[in-house]
């Protein structure tokens, strides 16, 4: 039987100092940790970020220009330099490096999940470390992931990966900012509550567009698909072995204990919302409670103008959001069928998701 992934995400400003040099040292300890996984038997998929800041090496930036175009110039000159980094330090322990570059865009539909992640395996059955990056030079704010966080944990959760493990310049998430007086070290996170009491508002490096808000989230993604997470640091010697060893190190997010199938993950996490449905509370406790589809009788508003096919959210009569669904119906169609019998379903039970 194949061994489940493990998918390693590391930071720029890990890879890359405040004067914009590779930072050789990561690279190699990464790639040492890579190699002896995939040696092992262990697929492993690098998502790495680092393009702009390489990119930018050179100019007399200190940080990340505002505008779209300066940031997708630079992750343009910057992608080659990244991907030779990640090339000579994984050939350097017997290793060739592949490179992938996504945009959320790719994910959205059902046959773009499903061959990037065949692309994927086919890349670990012929030897190659894929490291994926964004496509940064052509993603928009419609179709970016927001940050590589969100991107690592979108493909760990498309490859039904058991561990992702998210390298940071700290080494663990603590109950506030580590700097500041009295601050304490999470050691490990079984319950999603122990979240809310955290102050994880920090904002990400001069480099970089995540914190350790995003690596949170990140890691409530990825725990719903099955993996454990590990946030820790990119500077700790053999931090990615530890990790998948099992070893005390950072911060363990444990999976969840029931995660959702493939396709329903990418439900939950692949595509776009478009729009919401609210409904009344017997359509609510029917769809929660006893598994049913959602029909067009329960349904007591339309917010948005999707398609067909689009995912969209049902909401309860407070406009609380219970689930995600992907409608057989456009808004315009639905809205001509509210409150009536023997319409057919509005949101079929297989392609439905309690949040």
């Amino acid at each position: 039987m194949a061994r489940r992934t493990v998918v390693v995400k590391v930071g720029s400003s890990s890879l890359v100092d405040p004067q914009g040099r590779a930072r050789s040292r990561i690279f190699s300890s990464i790639a040492r940790d890579v190699a002896a996984l995939t040696g092992a038997g262990t697929p492993v998929v690098v998502v790495s970020s680092g393009a702009v800041a390489l990119g930018l090496a050179g100019t007399g930036r200190q940080s990340r220009p505002g505008r779209l175009h300066w940031l997708q110039a630079a992750s343009a000159a910057g992608q080659p330099a990244l991907q030779r980094r990640w090339e000579l330090a994984l050939r350097r322990h017997g290793y060739e490096a592949a490179q992938v570059l996504l945009t959320s865009g790719d994910l959205h539909r059902r046959d773009g999940y499903v061959n990037a992640r065949a692309t994927l395996e086919a890349l670990h059955r012929w030897g190659r470390v894929p490291v994926v990056n964004e496509n940064d030079s052509t993603a928009t704010d419609e179709i970016t992931f927001g940050d590589n966080d969100a991107l690592a944990a979108q493909v760990a959760v498309l490859m039904r990966a058991r561990l992702l493990v998210l390298l940071t310049d700290t080494d663990g998430l603590y109950d506030r900012d580590p700097s500041l007086p009295g601050a304490v070290p999470v050691v490990e996170v079984t319950d999603h509550a122990l979240l809310e009491t955290l102050d994880v508002d920090g904002r990400g490096s001069a480099w970089g567009r995540g914190g350790m808000r995003s690596k949170v989230v990140a890691a409530e993604m990825a725990r719903t698909g099955g993996a454990a997470v590990v946030i820790a640091s990119a500077a700790a010697p053999g931090a990615i072995a530890g990790a998948a060893a099992g070893r005390r190190l950072g911060t363990r997010f444990h999976p969840h204990p029931s995660p959702l199938s493939a396709y329903k993950l990418w439900i939950r996490y692949g595509k776009p919302v478009r729009g919401r449905m609210l409904v009344d509370a017997g359509a609510r406790r029917a769809v929660r409670s006893q598994g049913t589809s959602l029909l067009p009788v329960g349904v007591t508003g339309i917010d948005g103008n999707f398609a067909a096919g689009d995912a969209v959210e049902l909401a309860g009569p407070e406009g609380r959001p219970f689930a995600i669904g992907i409608s057989d119906w456009s808004a315009s169609d639905l809205r001509r069928e509210l409150g009536r019998r023997g319409a057919g379903e509005a949101v079929h039970r297989a392609n439905l998701v309690l949040l």
